[in-house]
Order: C-alpha cells, then structure tokens, then sequence
C-alpha cells in the first residue's frame, strides 16, 4: 500500500459532495487499496482529464452488467462506491489513458446529477464504526492465518502480503485488503464493499477465504498425485527397460516371457479337449506378440483365465447307494413321492449304465411347494455339487451363451459362469422360473436354451466368449416353473416333467412339525421347552389362516407366533407358551377363512361351488346366477375369458333344449334375462372346467331349488350334454379338502387321476363320476 494519499492530503473527510463517477467493469476498489487501471472511453477520459486539473478526486463505481459496455447508464452501476484520488495518469498514442488509483472511502450515491459527457453523483461519505475487543482481535488472527495459507498455495500471489496483512491493526483495512487480493466474483467483492458492519464484514470475507483455501488445497492435491503418478510411471518405465536390458545380458527372460510360460504350462496340465487346446495355443501366440501395456493383452489374459478355470475334466463320483439316497430324500423333503422315485431310479440306471446322461427335469407346480429346495436335495443325495441360477426376467440372449469377446466388458453366459463356481462338469445345475423368461430385441434367451437343456445337442454346447464346444452332457439340469403354459412348446418338449401339486392339510401339520416349528424356533432364539403347539393349533393356522397349496404362508404365520411368543419371554411376562386353539388369534387375530361362510353362501338358489385351477393351486370357484323381467338375453360379468364365456352359452342352449324335460317352462327365456357373475372380478378367469357349475347354478335359478352345502364340482360340458375331462383334477381335490368339501362331481373320464391323489384326500370325499348333464342335476339340486 502507497503512503502517497496521505502524504498530499487526501482522506475521506474531504471528499466533496458532489463528485465524478468513472464506471468500473469486473473489477472493485476498496478504500486504501491501489488499482491500476486503463481507460479507453472519450467520455472517462474527458472525466480523467479534468480530474487532473482539479483536485485529482473520482468516484470508482463497479457495473452489474454482465459484460463490458461502451456506454454506462446509471441502472447499470451499482450504489455504492469508492472515492479515490488518481495518483498517476499517462496517456498512450492510441489514445488510452493508464492510471494509478487509491481508495480514499465508502460512499453511497444519493442522486445523479450529471450523465452527459460523463456521470456526476451527489454522494453521501460512510464512515466505518468499530471497537477493537477480544472477538474483533480473534477474527482478525483467524483470517490472518487463512489468508497466510491461501498465499501460500497460490503462485500467483506475492508472500510479502502475508507480512502486510500482519501488520495492518485496523480490522477494516485487513479485510478490504484481503478481499481484493484473493479469487472472488464482483458481486462478493461488491457485498463487502457494501458491508458498513466491521466484525460481519470480518466473518463474511473468512468464509470467502475459507472456500478459496478448500479449492487451493483440492487442486493442489489432484496436481500433486497427478504429478506423482507422471513420476512413477516414467521411474516404472525406466526401471523395466534397465531390467530387461540385464537380463538380456544374462540370458533371462523377461516377466511376459515367464507368464505365457506359466500359462502355457497350466493349460498343458489340464488335458483340455483338442478344440479347447487348439484355441488356447493360438491366444498364447497372439500373447506372446502383444505389449503388456496394451488393451488386447488384458483381454487375452481373462479369456486364457476362463479356459483354465473351467473344470474340463474334474467331476464328483455319484453316490450310488439307493438306501442311503433314499434316506437323504425322505429327511430333507415329507411327500413329493413322484420327484422321489425319478431320482431313485436315475441311480438305479447310472450304477447299471454309468455312461448314462445327466436327465432334464422341469419341477412344475405351486409357489411354496418345494421345488427349489428339492434340487438341494437332489445334489445331496447324488453327492454333487448344487448350481442354482435365476431365469426369472431374462431377456438377453448373451444372458445364456455369453457376449462375443469384441465387446468391451465382455463375458461367458451363466451356463459357464455357474460350472466354474461349481468347480466339477457334473453338478445338479437349476434353471428357477423357466417359465418367466422374456424375449426382446436383444434374442430369445428361451430359444437358447433348446441346446442346453437337449441331451443330444448339449456335448457340444459353444459359449459366444469361449468361442470352442463345451461338453455340458454330464451335468443334471432341473427347471422349475409355476405354470407350463408360457414355456414355448419346442423346450417343453425337451424336458421330463414332475407336478408337485401341493399338501393336504394332514401332510401340512406333519411338514409343519417335522421342518417348519424346529427352524422358527431357532430363528427366533427359543427352545422346545419354551415353546409348544399342540396338533390343534398346527391345523387351525392352515385352515383359519393360510389359503395355499404350498407353505409359505404357513411358516410366515408360525414365525409370526414365533416372535410374539419371543417378545413375551424376553420382557419377562412368561417361562414358556403353550399354543392352541385358544389363544392362536392373541397373535395371529381374528380367523381369516372358515369354511362355514362358504357353504352358508350355497344355501340361495343359482349359486354353485365350482373347483378351479391357478399357478398357485387349486381354488373354490363360486358362481351365481340370476333372473330378472327381460327379452331373454345373457349377461356374463366377472372378467371371463372367451372360453369361459362360450361355456355359459353352451349351457343356456342346453337349458333350452331340455326345458320341458327337466320341469322348466319353455316361455321363460322368452320373458326373463339371466345373469351368471363369479366372483372376485378383478381376477381374469378362463377356461372349459366351470361348464358343468354354470349349467348347474342356471337350472338352479330356473327351478327355484339350492344345491347341497358340502358339494363341489368341476367339468366341460357338450350341447348334448355330455360332461368331458378336465385336467388339475389333483390340485381341484386338494383345494376341496381344504375347503371342508364333503362331496364332488367329476367327469367319468377323470376317475382315472385319483390314483395321484393322496389316499387320506379320496378317503375325506365322497365322489359322483358322471357322463351326462341330467346325472349332474339330479346329484345337485336338493329337490
């Protein structure tokens, strides 16, 4: 800072009233700070010229424009400014004007009196107020010690401000010196300015030099790694040229040269097929030709990696004792005697047939009954290794056969990926949900999977990265699906399909208290002696709280009673439950399902209880039906499908054609609308199997007469009346024994099915196997 101000008399206290504004672009000048500056404007420098001839005193006012203008208006400026007195002015040959400026004081302009040739401002002088105490002192050392660092960190700042910034004691002039040195916008140099308050000014102008050491700080550490890892690299660089260089000398190979050789050696042990050797030694060439600095160089090393990783010819030899599969099979899993028996009998070949291939089975049936947990099962018992992988929203073709190694990134399928987590080329390999694979733009993974999962095509399955055949024979596929439906017909036809169809409710207390009370009360931390269920209670949460074939529901419910009972023991309220029947709904609530409301709701004419099959099971199926004064006319509701709607049709027709026979005036359909509706209209419901229920619930509304309380049935029907098989006759009775159903109407073609259904379920029903409609209505209708 210049003493030359003060030396020629100049100070803030006399500054005149009315003074000339020079606009400033981009740029502030605080009191007692020195700025120099070049003036191009005639206007400015009129102004400059005439200042120079008087008392040398301006008035310095910075824009709020966004860019340079060659004319200023006065919205253009902002209020408040800086006197200043010129110090030195020299003029150059292109007609510019160089000046020297010192800030006298703050001032804030009052009115303009002049804007032609350049601005004049009344001006009013502000004088800084401040008291030098213990807070003042602080912040003034604080930001002293910023500014040292910041001046520090930046090369473009002399370190002799560091001593002037020490030595200044007015709080006012550090902190205007401070903020005209350092990076900031003019609008913050601007709000400091503006700022009359000392001890806020000192705070705003620390946050200011704060942010600007954080920035400081940033880049000089990404300069200095930055530097660092220049160094490192051409040190690296130098070293290896030096080492090889000496080698060279001695005869020794070099590292790439000892790697491919590794490589070489490894792929030399592993036998791998003619084809699979064939590539390897073609990449080792290409390896040995290749920088290691070099992109491709990595690409040949992950995909030697792969070759050597996969078990080629590692494999597990099969437990082929029967007993003690057998043994593993019925420990593991209560029921599922068909899945079972296939096992059993595929090591019963494979000890006669050892070269025998791996079968493909699809597990199809129910959520919760059990499928994924049987490939667990299996892979114990066969002791192999288990490989499970998720089809569930597949889409990508790449997903099975792996990307092309073009791509960037790019990997085997998770075919391969799952054999070499396995570490054998014979694991139990599960594909869960093969029914809800998708297809897009990117293939049809399904489509894929016809080569995999066919025996005769699966020696010499090509994965797109390994690029050679992969003999994918030895391994045991098991799919899993909910529903067949959606697998396209050419893979289904390719596997062996087991139903699992779900419980009763008598194999879900045994599973219930064989698998599912054991592991909630380890879960939960409690032991048998805390906790108890009777039978009662077992069969009261399957039958008041859970509507399933499978079990899921089931143990969430028990876990449920589970914690609540954990609860009770940890604060202290009970040593140990004993659940039952009574007090179920103290954790559980009020009963969900009883199956006295569903008979209850067949005690008004024209309502029926069908059987019907879903993904997840078999279900009761009301239907109902009405009259009402009309032309004659059918009305269908409850979201049926096209089946379903031809059904009810067939139905009437048959109603139509048999009136007189079956006691039904003929002039009805004439005079009366009818209405069938099944209920829960949100769900889409289809298929022939509610034919012989729509046709009951119509004579029943017809003939005014109810069906029986404890009857189910399920069939197609003919315009002649015939009543044809349907299938899910298994999951149907199941879902009617859980139902509390006493008796059902099947068609003659289905007596066949019962031999799958569990003899406890045939025993708890009454069956009517009928041919013929007339035989349906006079099983049905309590005339």
């Amino acid at each position: 800072m210049t003493q030359d101000a003060q030396e020629k008399g100049y100070s803030p206290e006399k500054i005149p009233e009315i003074i000339s504004v020079l606009p400033l672009y981009d740029v502030v000048l605080f009191p007692k700070m020195v700025l120099p500056l070049i003036v191009m404007q005639e206007s400015s420098i009129q102004l400059i010229d005439e200042a120079m001839s008087k008392d040398r005193i301006i008035g310095a006012v910075a824009s709020n424009a966004k860019e340079a203008k060659s004319e200023y208006y006065p919205e253009d400026l902002y209020q408040y400014g800086t006197s200043a007195v010129i110090l030195k002015m020299a003029k150059a040959e292109d007609n510019k004007a160089q000046l020297i400026l010192q800030g006298l004081g703050r001032f804030q302009i009052k009115a303009y009196t002049q804007q032609d040739p350049y601005f004049q401002a009344k001006i009013s002088s502000l004088q800084p107020e401040w008291t030098k105490d213990k807070e003042m002192e602080a912040l003034m050392a604080n930001l002293t010690n910023q500014y040292e660092r910041v001046v520090e960190l930046s090369s473009g700042l002399n370190q002799e401000l560091v001593s002037m910034a020490k030595s200044l004691e007015e709080p006012d002039t550090l902190a205007d010196m401070v903020t005209s040195t350092i990076n900031s916008t003019t609008e913050e140099k601007q709000k400091i300015l503006e700022t009359l308050d000392v001890k806020a000014r000192l705070k705003t102008v620390t946050q200011m030099v704060n942010y600007q050491l954080e920035i400081l700080e940033i880049g000089n550490k990404i300069q200095s790694q930055v530097k660092g890892d220049m160094e490192k690299q051409q040190r690296e660089y130098y070293l290896r040229q030096q080492l090889k260089a000496i080698k060279e000398e001695l005869g020794e190979t070099d590292e790439t040269t000892e790697e491919i050789e590794e490589y070489r050696e490894k792929i030399n042990e592993k036998n791998l097929p003619e084809a699979a050797a064939k590539e390897a030694d073609r990449e080792l060439k290409r390896l040995s030709r290749m920088h290691p600095s070099s992109a491709e160089y990595t690409v040949a090393l992950t995909y030697l990696d792969w070759i050597i990783a996969l078990p080629w010819n590692e494999k597990t030899e099969d437990s082929l004792d029967l007993d003690k599969a057998r043994k593993i099979l019925d420990h593991d899993h209560y029921g599922l005697e068909k899945a079972k028996k296939r096992i059993l009998e595929y090591l019963a070949v494979r000890k006669l047939n050892p070269d025998l291939k791996g079968p493909i089975l699809c597990f199809v049936g129910p959520p919760g009954t059990g499928k994924t947990s049987l490939g667990h099962s299996i892979a114990r018992a066969l002791g192999r290794e288990f490989v499970r992988i998720s089809l569930g929203g597949v889409r990508d073709e790449a997903e099975i056969r792996g990307h092309r190694r073009t791509y960037v990134g790019a990997m085997p399928g998770r075919i391969i990926q799952g054999l070499r987590r396995a570490g054998t080329n014979n694991p139990v390999f599960m594909l869960d949900e093969i029914d809800k694979v998708g297809s897009d733009f990117r293939g049809d993974p399904s489509s894929a999977l016809l080569e995999v999962l066919d025996p005769e095509q699966n020696n010499t399955f090509e994965d797109h990265y390994l690029d050679v055949p992969y003999d994918l024979s030895p391994v045991m596929f098991i799919t899993t699906g909910n529903i067949l439906d959606t697998i396209p017909p050419a893979l289904r036809d390719r596997m062996e399909v087991l139903r699992l169809s779900g419980y009763p409710v008598e194999d879900k207390i045994k599973i219930a208290t064989k698998y599912l009370l054991p592991r909630q009360r380890e879960t939960n931390g409690l032991n048998p002696k805390q906790i108890h269920f009777t039978r009662g209670a077992i069969k009261q949460i399957i039958t008041g709280y859970t509507h399933e074939a499978g079990l899921r529901n089931l143990e969430r419910e028990i876990a449920t009673v589970c914690r609540g009972v954990a609860s009770q023991i940890a604060s202290e309220e009970v040593e140990s439950v004993k659940i039952d029947t009574k007090n179920i709904p103290d954790y559980l609530g009020p009963i969900r399902y009883t199956n006295e409301q569903m008979k209850k709701r067949v005690s008004t004419p024209g309502v029926v209880m069908g059987l019907a099959w879903t993904e997840a099971g078999g279900d009761i199926l009301f239907i109902e039906a009405t009259s009402m004064k009309g032309k004659g006319n059918l009305t269908l509701t409850g979201q049926l499908g096209d089946v379903m709607k031809e059904s009810a049709t067939a139905a009437l027709s048959y109603l139509r054609s048999n009136a007189k026979s079956l006691g039904i005036d003929e002039t009805y359909f004439q005079t009366y609308d009818l209405h069938i509706h099944i209920p829960a209209g949100a769900i889409p419901k289809d298929g022939p199997s509610a034919g012989v229920t729509m046709l009951t619930a119509l004579a029943s509304v017809l003939t005014n007469t109810t069906t029986y309380k404890d009857l189910a049935m399920t069939g197609e029907i003919t315009l002649r009346g015939q009543v044809m098989p349907v299938g899910g006759v298994k999951e149907k009775l199941l879902a009617a024994h859980r139902a509390g159903i006493k008796s059902v109407i099947l068609p003659k073609w289905n007596e066949k099915d019962l031999e799958d259904v569990p003899d406890n379920v045939k025993n708890a029903l009454e069956f009517h196997f009928v041919e013929k409609m007339r035989n349906v209505l006079k099983t049905a209708l309590n005339k």
